[in-house]
């Protein structure tokens, strides 16, 4: 881990896993079946397990296998976030929240390109692994406590089906032309199938 990385994990303490949990079960709460925000939270489950399947490999060709996986997942919901949520919460008189989101996005692309050359076995990769992984912890905590809870919120109610509609193009154009070019990447199905279930249900196990 860099200095620049201690000195930011320093100055921004996480949430506590609580707190991360009462989040999730409030934006579950204002989810509905298939719509955007039960897609995004499906893939924020996703996103945290394959930081665990990362984290766990026992071999450099296993941990870089669920690297790939995992960069595939962050870049597609990132990508899809970017182009279509980021936008509507803009429009909903969120625009700071807007930016910050952008900011914190870009600033996690950059240190997933920088953990791809550190040595995969090495302990400065499992270092930048979990700054980046308690960055992205941070930035799901604040789109599911406040920020998509405003969109979902201030939104018109007729353009909710053109988010889903939208998220979901965006994050199956990235993901489902990659895992074509990659054979061996882990399975992705369709974003539709790994929505939330219920409202107010968790997915974890």
């Amino acid at each position: 881990m860099s200095v620049i990385d201690k000195v930011v994990a320093a100055v921004t303490p996480p949430e506590t896993e609580q707190e991360r949990q009462q989040a999730r079960s409030k934006a579950q709460a204002a989810a509905a079946p298939g719509d955007w925000l039960s897609l995004v939270i499906s893939h924020h489950v996703q996103i945290e397990a394959a930081f665990a399947a990362v984290k766990a490999s026992r071999s450099a060709q296993e941990r870089l296998r669920a690297q790939k996986a995992l960069a595939i997942l962050l870049t597609g919901h990132s990508n899809a976030e970017e182009s279509v949520l980021y936008p509507a919460l803009s429009r909903s008189g969120e625009k700071s929240n807007a930016a910050m989101a952008y900011t914190e996005q870009a600033a996690a692309k950059t240190q997933m390109a920088a953990l791809e050359l550190l040595p995969p076995m090495s302990q400065d990769y499992l270092d930048k692994l979990e700054h980046i992984r308690g960055a992205v912890a941070h930035h799901v905590y604040e789109e599911e406590s406040t920020w998509f809870l405003e969109l979902k919120e201030k939104a018109p109610a007729s353009d909710q089906a053109k988010l889903t509609e939208r998220y979901q193009e965006e994050f199956e154009r990235y993901v489902a032309g990659d895992a074509r070019e990659e054979d061996d990447a882990v399975p992705l199905a369709p974003a539709a199938s790994r929505s939330v279930g219920a409202p107010g249900r968790s997915t974890h196990s």
